[in-house]
């Protein structure tokens, strides 16, 4: 699909028939992810894919968000391989665990696959849950499936504001 397309037609979907999506779907999701740039090319990124009816239980135990997606993924990165910019207490981690998951999000979509970004989590739950290792942190959930029949954008998904409300030239 075309990018501008792409960006057009992504939308948070919140709601999924049960249908899972193709390994070759989930493929191409994944590889968008990991051609994702990070700081120093550390890729300390680590998706965690959830399809099973056992794991996806623990996932609605942490968020009341997963929307009935058949498939989750958990996006994290390790705390422990990350860059500290120079004069900050910042690190890469977070941004780089972004550009990843934002990357999935956008080519789920190219796949015809619909997605929600999720944030709306207990996260030590999660981590708890899913015995996930000390030094990663979660980012977010990444709810994959196909939209169910009756579902569809928000009334607000096409508000946007005027760039000049939101870009500034100096």
């Amino acid at each position: 699909m075309e990018f501008k397309k792409v960006i057009k037609n992504r939308y948070s979907c919140k709601q999924y028939s049960d249908k899972q999506i193709s390994k070759e779907q989930l493929t191409a999701i994944l590889k968008a992810g990991r051609l994702a740039p990070t700081a120093k090319n550390l890729q300390e990124q680590h998706i965690y894919v959830i399809q099973s009816q056992e794991l996806l239980a623990k996932i609605d135990e942490a968020t009341p968000c997963r929307y009935g997606a058949p498939t989750v993924l958990v996006v994290a990165y390790d705390k422990n391989n990350v860059y500290t910019y120079p004069d900050s207490i910042r690190t890469s981690g977070l941004e780089d665990a972004t550009i990843v998951a934002t990357h999935m999000m956008l080519a789920a979509t190219d796949v015809g696959v619909d997605s929600c970004w999720l944030n709306c989590i207990k996260l030590d739950r999660l981590t708890d849950l899913l015995k996930l290792p000390e030094n990663e942190e979660i980012l977010m959930l990444l709810d994959l499936g196909f939209a169910a029949e009756q579902a569809g954008p928000l009334e607000n998904h096409g508000l946007r504001k005027e760039l000049s409300e939101t870009v500034t030239y100096l």
